[in-house]
């Protein structure tokens, strides 16, 4: 709904001439669902001794199925001559217990500033990378927050702090480049890998420390489109045991992908090449990750998504022999009206959480929501059952 829409008649002082419209928008998802999950332990930290324990059945309320529950403010400014202004502040939250997810963020979805132009938009502040932003499109779930393997397949810094971004639109072709000076992604010990991760923004004269940058290049030609996008992020890495050898890793990931529409259904399809490296320069996961699926409109109301995920393991925690995982994830999708909408979501994870939940992401999805989906001690696989709701405004 529009919070307000303001008009402003054009003034001139002067020389100057300051006209513009201006208008803020109010807007927000609320999600919650019912859920029953097998195999479920415990994210395995320091606080529990790195033991992720037996394996359990889970019933509970949770919030964000198929969209994160969010609240927002998005306004914009005519400046004329062609220029804008705009900004977008926007705040996850839990619907079932009303605190702030990201980590207690405000904002810890998006918060940035910027202008845009014919020659594209400069935007400053927390944002999306390049390549999350370009693979939305192209993955049958569309994030799904619930069981997308979203952090398998663009990496836990997929939203990072203290970023600088151009997105630039150019007929059917758009261009996106990003750099984050410190992305403000700490994640803690785990088991596989006994090294504190990352930071809380940049640090004064290490210029590389905590730093990451990427790119992406979209074409929609209507009922094709394709993409393909670069992400690096230098994470601090430092040995839980010897906190003084700090230094800073390297985890590179490249994407392509495509899709074609035809009549009620879109396939899509992609990859995603990757290498994690520590601060000694030593691989640490060296994987190649695919997905494919498809979207069917049954109806004007009701929506199918089939959304299969594999990653090829070559090399984790210097193990040349880890079970390669894999999920296979179903969403049905009944819409009353434009807003509000009920659905059943569902996945089955093999030699990894739904999600695909494991040590070779750190558990971050997991850490993130605050639910774990690590699997228990002993389990090599995990089904995850959910029904909601969900209202837009």
């Amino acid at each position: 709904m529009k919070l307000k829409h303001i008009a402003f008649a054009g003034l001139s002082v002067g020389m100057v001439g300051a006209a513009g419209a201006q208008s803020v928008t109010l807007y927000g998802v609320a999600d919650m669902n019912f859920e029953f999950a097998n195999h479920v332990g415990a994210v395995p930290t320091a606080a529990n001794g790195f033991n992720s324990g037996p394996g359990q059945k889970v019933t509970r309320l949770d919030s964000g199925g198929v969209s994160g529950s969010r609240w927002g403010l998005r306004g914009v400014e005519d400046l004329g001559g062609g220029m804008k202004a705009m900004f977008v502040l926007e705040s996850g939250f839990n619907l079932d217990s009303g605190s702030s997810q990201q980590g207690g963020r405000l904002f810890g979805r998006q918060a940035f500033v910027g202008v845009q132009s014919e020659y594209g938009q400069i935007s400053l502040g927390r944002q999306y990378t390049s390549m999350f932003e370009a693979l939305a499109s192209f993955t049958p779930a569309a994030y799904a927050t619930q069981y997308e393997p979203v952090v398998v397949m663009a990496g836990a810094n997929f939203r990072e702090d203290n970023t600088i971004k151009y997105t630039g639109t150019f007929g059917p072709v758009t261009a996106l480049a990003h750099w984050s000076f410190g992305t403000g992604l700490a994640l803690p010990p785990t088991v596989g890998a006994p090294f504190v991760l990352g930071g809380n923004g940049e640090v004064p004269g290490q210029f590389r420390r905590d730093t990451a940058y990427g790119t992406a290049l979209t074409y929609n030609g209507g009922a094709f489109a394709a993409t393909i996008g670069y992400d690096q992020f230098n994470p601090t890495i430092a040995p839980a045991a010897t906190p003084a050898l700090a230094g800073t890793g390297t985890f590179k990931k490249a994407s392509v992908a495509a899709s074609y529409a035809f009549g009620a259904a879109k396939i899509m399809g992609g990859y995603r090449w990757g290498q994690t490296k520590n601060q000694n320069g030593g691989e640490i996961l060296r994987d190649d990750f695919y997905w494919i699926g498809a979207n069917y409109q049954v109806t004007s109301a009701l929506g199918l998504t089939l959304e299969y995920n594999y990653d090829n393991v070559k090399h984790q925690f210097g193990s040349t022999s880890v079970a390669n995982p894999w999920q296979i994830a179903f969403i049905s999708n009944y819409a009353f009206s434009k807003r509000t909408d009920i659905y059943l979501t569902t996945a089955y994870a093999k030699h990894a959480g739904v999600g695909m939940e494991s040590a070779a992401i750190f558990y971050a999805n997991s850490l993130s929501l605050g639910n774990s989906y690590a699997l228990g001690a002993g389990e090599s696989s995990m089904l995850g059952v959910a029904v909601g709701l969900r209202h837009k405004f």
